[in-house]
């Protein structure tokens, strides 16, 4: 047998969803990645999926890792994984210290890089990607609100009334139109590596694949304004630190979808509905985890006040729908 390479596994802390591992051999370096333990949800944390797409993307778009090896085999770590390759950059993430947060003359130069990549990903042909049966296209939207309304009943533990009526308006104001694309679906700045050069940003890789899928691009533009909370909202909203676009200098989320129109070359109509959604995944996702820890899956004690976090996202929701906007709702 040949000599066995000495290696080593450090569990990255950041992260709400997917568990992930640095693998760090003599001569490479490479990223590990499974479901969470405690989950409720399969589709959220489905490996071979992930690893499927980034293997079709990856011949096309070059801004994702490329994927190694996929193991359906739970018996060696306790459930699915894959590997893929180590890329290297640096992400900002709204949970690390200020200090570690860009300077506000870098932002310019970061929101047009993660406009620019966000609007490529939405113009890939999907056919000859390869990826046209990826995803079933028609109904998505309503399959969407519909799938996410059932996974927060699913792990409700609170009765909160702004996610309540949010619930019901989106149920109530489905667009009867939509567009078909190859969607992130949680498309962020804690999901987006850069590489800095000049004080110039350049996006070096999207990471966190895991909700990808074929659907409407704007429900994947709703979720990225939803984590979009700018310095001009509320400072408990700030504090929920779900991003780095609190620094100044970040345009408002006006100016987000003002810029994505320019990339794409198209409209956006309707655009509170396609917010409002993305508030509301945002406070499912986190509400997830919250009973994940409440039920005793997890100990960490990042996730015991994020009952807080679904409720303030409610509040914002509601105030998107009652004053039709999605920027200066306080």
């Amino acid at each position: 047998m040949g000599k066995i390479s000495k290696f080593e596994v450090l569990q990255f802390p950041y992260g709400y969803s997917n568990l992930t591992y640095f693998i760090k051999t003599e001569n490479k370096k490479m990223v590990l990645r499974r479901p969470p333990y405690g989950s409720t949800v399969k589709s959220g944390h489905d490996m071979k999926r992930e690893f499927n797409i980034l293997s079709s993307l990856k011949k096309h778009f070059n801004k994702v890792p490329l994927p190694i090896i996929y193991c359906n085999d739970k018996s060696i770590i306790g459930d699915e994984f894959y590997i893929m390759e180590k890329v290297d950059g640096v992400i900002f993430r709204g949970s690390k210290p200020p200090f570690e947060w860009p300077k506000p003359n870098l932002m310019p130069s970061l929101v047009n890089s993660f406009i620019d990549s966000f609007t490529k990903l939405h113009s890939l042909n999907i056919k000859k990607i390869g990826l046209e049966n990826f995803g079933k296209p028609k109904g998505y939207v309503n399959r969407q609100v519909n799938g996410w309304i059932k996974r927060y009943n699913n792990a409700k533990t609170h009765n909160f009334n702004g996610i309540n009526k949010t619930i019901s308006w989106l149920s109530n104001h489905l667009p009867k139109k939509s567009k078909t694309a190859i969607i992130h679906n949680d498309f962020k700045f804690d999901n987006i590596m850069f590489r800095i050069h000049n004080n110039k940003a350049q996006v070096n890789a999207i990471l966190d694949w895991e909700m990808s899928t074929i659907g409407d691009p704007l429900m994947d533009l709703g979720t990225s304004l939803g984590y979009w909370i700018h310095y001009t909202d509320p400072e408990k909203l700030q504090n929920l630190n779900l991003n780095i676009t609190t620094v100044k200098g970040t345009p408002s989320r006006e100016k987000l979808v003002q810029l994505y129109c320019e990339k794409t070359g198209s409209s956006v109509n309707n655009i509170v509905f396609y917010f409002v959604f993305g508030l509301f995944k945002i406070a499912v996702i986190i509400q997830q985890i919250y009973f994940r820890y409440v039920n005793g899956f997890t100990k960490d004690l990042r996730f015991k006040n994020l009952d807080k976090g679904v409720e303030l996202l409610g509040i914002m929701a509601l105030q998107a729908i009652q004053k039709k906007k999605i920027d200066y709702l306080f």
